[in-house]
């Protein structure tokens, strides 16, 4: 991520993709979202879901992991043109979860974040806050996932 007064509102940042298959998708249902249509085919199939998904914090998580990311390879790429890097503040937090489609094992997911809106923090002059839409197309083209998310971004001019 830019420095608070370089990001534009709607840029959008292809932040990459994912293929989900059954052993992952069972793998991180074990740990953290062990139900029976994330766990098991055969219990998959008695479901509306008619066989195997993934759950919808898997496809959460990994829209992190990408999006930390593709901010690191922006950073990298600023150090090496001998460019400041800013400091990214935590996450306050998101809000309009949507899982809209279902992920099955095969499927790849394309992961995007646009800029939506920015303004300065009225308690912390130094930070800005940034606003994205977060979300996940299948190979169709078709919304699987959509989020806002916000963000401390440092800024020049405090």
């Amino acid at each position: 991520m830019l420095f608070f007064e370089d990001i534009e509102i709607g840029a959008l940042t292809r932040l990459g993709s994912h293929h989900f298959n059954d052993a992952e998708i069972i793998a991180f249902a074990r740990a953290f979202d062990p139900q029976p249509f994330h766990l098991d085919a055969a219990a998959g199939a008695r479901t509306h879901f008619g066989g195997l998904v993934a759950s919808g914090w898997q496809a959460v998580a990994i829209s992190a992991r990408l999006r930390a990311q593709a901010c690191s390879r922006q950073h990298e790429a600023l150090r090496r043109e001998g460019k400041p890097v800013p400091r990214l503040g935590p996450s306050p937090g998101f809000k309009d979860l949507r899982w809209l489609r279902p992920v099955r094992p095969g499927d790849t997911l394309a992961f995007f974040s646009e800029v939506t809106a920015k303004k300065p923090s009225a308690s912390r002059p130094e930070w800005g806050l940034v606003f994205t839409r977060e979300t996940a197309t299948d190979a169709a083209g078709e919304l699987v996932l959509e989020f806002t998310n916000c963000v401390f971004v440092e800024r020049l001019e405090a």
